[in-house]
């Protein structure tokens, strides 16, 4: 990957998920304020900012850092650190859509006065995030079990990075023009289609000139 491509993606990635970490703390300052209040205001602006805004950049930031690492040395289970980063990740999306998002609806709606472990559980978030943010600065630990032992990479085209740029941006319209709510679909296939595609690259044997 081309230093110029690998620096524009770590930039998309940085800035998504500074944008991420900052809708987590604004989502407990809300959650704060109306548990202690009473007031439901706050639970209904946290829900909005949720639904329209934090969702997308968590997305984004999931797919960024994902495609980072299958686009260049790193891999998905090649390092100790790396592998840590896509399980918290992935458990981050999944906690934020079964256990975050109904009980903040709840909240939002009414139905329930207060919830005690949606700010656990924003809090939670907010410590996953700046554990991340801490593992990409040190890359604790050793390669793993499965790391390969050959070193050889395949650098992707051009229009490779020019697609993954844009597939926030996509996802983004489609939920908002299509769906009507978050839905990652070219997230998904490009990361686990990419992937695929690399490992079948680097089966194929190297012609020399």
């Amino acid at each position: 990957m081309k230093p110029s491509s690998r620096h524009l993606l770590t930039w998309m990635h940085i800035v998504t998920s500074v944008s991420w970490m900052s809708q987590a703390l604004a989502l407990l300052v809300l959650g704060s304020y109306s548990a202690v209040t009473g007031d439901g205001a706050g639970y209904r602006m946290a829900h909005l900012l949720d639904n329209e805004v934090l969702l997308h950049f968590a997305n984004a930031s999931a797919f960024t850092g994902l495609m980072l690492s299958a686009m260049t040395q790193w891999g998905y289970f090649r390092y100790w650190w790396v592998l840590i980063k896509f399980v918290v990740t992935l458990s981050q999306l999944y906690a934020g859509i079964f256990l975050l998002g109904p009980r903040l609806s709840a909240l939002a709606d009414g139905t329930r006065d207060t919830d005690v472990v949606l700010l656990a559980a924003t809090l939670l978030m907010i410590s996953a995030i700046a554990f991340q943010a801490w593992l990409s600065v040190a890359k604790p630990w050793k390669r793993t079990p499965w790391a390969e032992s050959r070193s050889r990479t395949v650098a992707p085209a051009g229009w490779v990075t020019v697609f993954v740029l844009l597939v926030p941006v996509a996802d983004v319209l489609l939920a908002v023009f299509v769906f009507g709510h978050p839905a990652p679909l070219f997230f998904v296939l490009t990361a686990v289609t990419y992937p695929i595609w690399r490992a079948r690259a680097l089966r194929r044997p190297v012609v020399s000139h």
